[in-house]
């Protein structure tokens, strides 16, 4: 359902690395709602979401949403890394990076690179 938005693996893994270091030195959002207040909220630099999230309809509101706001964002494998990523012990189906902390040269880099995919 989510393959167009498919990236390729050194993009993911770069963007995780992004997401972590925005976990330890910045901002992020966990879950659905928190992330689609932030989209909706213009706070959101970039917003993750999982491809396996069961039932998709979860999570198909977040690429028009994230369009319609210009918000880059990126489909990851699977949503027990990002949930382990994102600090908690259990799999979630999106995050958003608020505040980049010690990684926004990272994150302007990646942000470029995913609009030019």
């Amino acid at each position: 359902m989510f393959d167009k938005f498919k990236v390729s693996e050194d993009l993911e893994k770069m963007a995780l690395d992004v997401l972590e270091v925005a976990r330890d030195t910045g901002r992020i959002k966990k879950g659905i709602n928190e992330t689609t207040k932030a989209i909706e909220r213009n706070q959101a630099k970039l917003v993750f979401f999982a491809s396996n999230v069961q039932p998709p309809e979860i999570v198909m509101h977040l690429p028009p949403l994230c369009s319609e706001k210009k918000i880059p964002f990126i489909v990851v494998s699977d949503k027990k890394k990002l949930g382990k990523l994102s600090g908690i012990e259990v799999a979630t189906s999106s995050v958003a990076i608020v505040d980049p902390g010690d990684g926004a040269k990272v994150l302007k880099d990646l942000v470029s690179k995913l609009a030019s995919k």
